[in-house]
């Protein structure tokens, strides 16, 4: 694995990034990954993940939010959040001049890529893990007001159990969407992706699952 790790200027501040290239010759895309609130670029889900994007043929890009960056565990305001995935895509726009390029990651990292898509930016498509689509326990709190300015093709998976995302509700908010939205279900997942025993699967399972199927969906896009 050829991983290159980066320093990269969000305005006045900096943060790291990593890219790791995709397994095998071929050249699905590049998936810049943003991390959610609790969470870094290199924590469990996060690895887990870009592995599993990663033996599918995707090139990631993974990078600390600037609050993450400093240590601090109040997330930065969503617009700084937009602010810094920008960045992260423009710097690997210019170091590798991939042929095709996707934003999301998860939660709220994800909820930022997706404002930043539904505001215009540019990008081959948007990959979206566990979206959040309210805070848990307030339903009537929801972030769905830009999903209808999205055009770009979306994927998005969210588990059945997720607390942030009540299927019900967010699949009320997709009637409103005009642009080529796949949303995918994981029986008996959180938040977390985290299944329980009796699911009769894995976490593990369950991530290496969403790692095909995106790759299966960024070759339906492309055709």
């Amino acid at each position: 694995m050829n991983l290159s790790e980066w320093r990269v200027a969000v305005g006045p501040d900096e943060t790291s990034a990593v890219y790791e290239p995709g397994a095998g010759d071929d050249d699905a895309a590049l998936f810049v990954c943003a991390h959610g609130a609790g969470g870094s670029m290199s924590d469990k889900g996060m690895l887990a993940t870009a592995n599993a994007m990663r033996m599918e043929g995707l090139g990631v890009v993974r990078f600390n939010f600037l609050y993450k960056e400093r240590k601090s565990g109040r997330p930065d305001p969503m617009p700084r959040l937009m602010d810094t995935v920008a960045a992260i895509v423009s710097h690997a726009r210019a170091v590798l001049q991939p042929n095709r390029l996707i934003i999301g990651g998860r939660s709220m990292g994800g909820r930022a890529a997706s404002i930043l898509a539904a505001d215009g930016f540019s990008a081959d498509g948007l990959l979206l893990l566990a979206y959040p689509l309210h805070p848990a326990g307030q339903p009537e709190k929801r972030r769905d007001a830009h999903l209808a300015r999205i055009s770009m093709p979306v994927l998005c998976f969210n588990g059945t159990r997720d607390a942030l995302c009540t299927r019900e509700l967010m699949e009320r908010a997709l009637t409103t969407v005009k642009a080529p939205w796949d949303m995918r279900w994981i029986e008996g997942a959180d938040h977390s992706f985290h299944v329980l025993k009796s699911s009769g699967t894995t976490d593990a399972e369950v991530i290496h699952e969403i790692g095909r199927e995106s790759r299966r969906w960024l070759n339906r896009i492309r055709s």
